[in-house]
């Protein structure tokens, strides 16, 4: 049987890290609405004043981390898909991205024109936020009734909590826990504060709370930052972690608007100024590493955090394409197959 295809969808990265195609990349990331929620000419206002200077300074960071294979997100990212082939049995497996290429577009036409008739489409996004698997899942349902695509879509739902992907997590940072280190800073991929507002109706809903004890299963639902903490918390516990070893922080801040909190460049000063000397510092809000993770904290972090009085930032690469989590993603995708029959 080959008619059922799985679509894995990441990000995306520029074609290369030079300047014009760094600019292109940002364009179209920052004109999507699901990026920055404002009406059409204040975007375009907003990302054309952006993209005066933002470009060659992206350059700069991507050219830092390229590889010779090219933008280590999509590197990684076609890895897992080649080991993804091992494992799922119905029907090709895709790689798509959703700025850059390969788009979703080309892939999905490609697909239906191979005769496929029924594609899982695995957003590799652990936690919820509409700038992630909302833009994706939308941009998959324009193509596929613009282009009059006869496809059958089934979802990979966000999986933070999920067993498979828990234990994979834990078990790609056990050598690293197994070293000696003084704190875990678990750094996840930050958000405006607003994107969380507009979906989470409950006036009462906390967006300082500490860990996600008290949120209700409806706002957990809806809320990225919850999410976060709780995947921190049930890594924390698998992994047998002490509540002083670890902490949570957010990255990546963008523009002026308020974002959530506690900013991962504080929590660098902070640790080092507590005396933390061994810092272990890993992203599970990224299933491959890339330049939030390699040039934000794997270089600008490691020296901030030394500057600060730290010793020694030892970066814990992404579940990239490791045998346990293929096997983790795979069954996941299979269950979403299964329950959408």
């Amino acid at each position: 049987m080959t008619d059922h295809a799985l679509l894995l969808v990441n990000l995306g990265s520029p074609d290369s890290p030079q300047v014009d195609d760094v600019r292109r990349y940002l364009n179209q990331f920052l004109m999507d609405p699901y990026v920055i929620d404002l009406p059409w000419p204040v975007r375009r206002l907003l990302v054309s004043l952006i993209l005066y200077r933002r470009p060659e300074e992206s350059a700069h960071a991507y050219q830092s981390i390229w590889w010779d294979e090219g933008s280590p997100l999509i590197v990684l990212s076609r890895r897992l898909q080649e080991a993804m082939r091992d494992h799922w049995t119905h029907g090709p497996v895709e790689l798509a991205m959703r700025y850059g290429s390969p788009s979703i577009d080309s892939v999905l036409q490609r697909l239906a024109e191979q005769g496929v008739r029924t594609v899982t489409v695995a957003p590799l996004y652990p936690q919820f936020a509409d700038s992630t698997i909302t833009t994706a899942l939308q941009e998959v349902q324009r193509v596929t009734a613009a282009r009059g695509l006869n496809l059958t879509v089934n979802t990979l739902a966000p999986f933070f909590a999920e067993d498979a992907y828990q234990d994979a997590l834990v078990a790609s940072a056990k050598p690293y826990l197994e070293k000696e280190f003084d704190h875990l800073l678990l750094s996840f991929h930050g958000i405006p504060e607003g994107h969380i507002r507009k979906l989470v109706k409950d006036p009462q809903h906390d967006l300082r709370a500490a860990d996600s004890r008290g949120v209700s299963p409806e706002n957990l639902a809806l809320c990225y930052r919850s999410q976060c903490l709780r995947t921190a918390e049930l890594f924390a516990e698998r992994a047998g972690l002490r509540p002083e070893q670890w902490s949570v922080s957010f990255q990546s801040r963008l523009g002026k608007n308020k974002w959530i909190e506690p900013y991962t460049e504080a929590r660098f000063d902070e640790l080092a100024a507590r005396g933390v000397k061994k810092l272990l510092v890993m992203s599970p809000a990224f299933v491959a590493d890339c330049i939030e993770t390699l040039e934000e904290l794997g270089i600008r972090g490691r020296e901030q955090f030394i500057e600060a009085g730290g010793e020694e930032l030892t970066l814990v690469p992404c579940l990239n394409d490791q045998s346990q989590w293929a096997r983790a993603l795979n069954a996941l995708c299979e269950q979403a197959a299964s329950q959408s029959k």
